[in-house]
């Protein structure tokens, strides 16, 4: 069991950020808006969390600054989504192309601001976030050493805002308004529905999930940020295509990638792999592999929202 703990405990490190910043795509393609600068979101929003992390650290609980960090994480990719949406929605840009400039300027300007700030790229910070037991819950055999032992509130949060976003796409008006105005935003404009206001909601939720996402990631799994998140944006939009931009399938592809790479991460500590004679360098690889896989597995029967990418122009019909 105890195997089996470690191996699930690990995954849900991954699993959480990659759920949340595939959710926060489905929220932009769902509204009919590309977003490919995942990436570069998550980087921002690290960046802004861990700024704020290192300004307050010791004055206030650890708990408390992490909630607090989260929140700016969020506004601060909400932020930085913003040019997107304005490029894509307003201007009618190529969406490809803005989400493309946010992926290269996010870690140019974040490595450039750090080294104005603090001299060096690397921004360092104390993990003192993990609670190493929860009251009671962490007795439960096995479900309470996964969920409640060595934990992060991020998990919770994270759990919670899944549970959110079903509710929100699936059962609210809101929810409906949005994922008709990425399937025919010409019948959502002769409803009297504002399409442009939906799809400016759409991207900035997905900028505020993205930067949660970004400092979600890194809080736990390093104590220096190099102003990259190795590649999770774009890990997270296989996750999305692959969970057929619905909430519960994109939880589903979230946990299969997030398993693999705690393989790619954490081999060293199941004794089955760490036992075989296969190189480092193959293990790292296992993440972009099953990546590759299940796209082409995938890519025949994927149908994305009907106009996501393609501006929209009240004049055309």
């Amino acid at each position: 069991m105890g195997t089996i703990a470690f191996v699930l405990q690990q995954t849900l490190i991954f699993f959480i950020p990659l759920l949340l910043v595939a959710l926060g795509a489905m929220f932009s393609e769902r509204g009919g808006v590309l977003n490919i600068g995942l990436e570069g979101i998550m980087i921002f929003g690290a960046f802004c969390g861990l700024l704020f992390i290192n300004a307050f650290h010791g004055t206030i609980t650890p708990q408390l600054l992490l909630i607090l960090g989260l929140i700016v994480s969020m506004l601060g990719g909400m932020l930085f989504s913003l040019p997107h949406a304005f490029a894509s929605i307003t201007l009618k840009a190529d969406q490809t192309i803005s989400g493309t400039a946010l992926n290269l300027f996010a870690p140019a300007f974040c490595i450039f601001t750090a080294r104005v700030v603090q001299n060096v790229q690397q921004i360092g910070f104390k993990n003192d976030y993990r609670i190493d037991k929860v009251p009671i819950l962490s007795n439960i055999p096995l479900i309470g050493e996964i969920f409640f032992q060595k934990t992060y509130l991020t998990t919770f949060i994270g759990i919670a805002l899944f549970i959110s976003s079903w509710i929100i796409i699936n059962k609210s008006r809101f929810g409906l308004r949005l994922r008709a105005s990425g399937e025919n935003p010409h019948a959502v404009d002769s409803a009297g529905i504002d399409v442009i206001k939906m799809r400016y909601a759409g991207v900035l939720i997905s900028g505020a999930l993205g930067g949660l996402g970004g400092l979600v990631y890194v809080i736990p799994t390093t104590t220096t940020f190099s102003s990259t998140v190795s590649g999770y944006g774009f890990l997270a939009l296989a996750v999305l295509i692959f969970g057929q931009w619905r909430p519960g399938r994109i939880a589903l592809a979230a946990l299969f990638f997030a398993l693999m790479k705690t393989i790619a991460a954490s081999y060293s500590g199941i004794p089955i792999l760490s036992q075989l004679a296969i190189p480092d360098s193959i293990y790292k690889m296992i993440p972009y592999i099953a990546t590759l896989l299940m796209l082409m597995i995938t890519s025949k029967s994927s149908k994305s929202p009907s106009s996501a990418g393609i501006p929209y122009n009240k004049n055309d019909r």
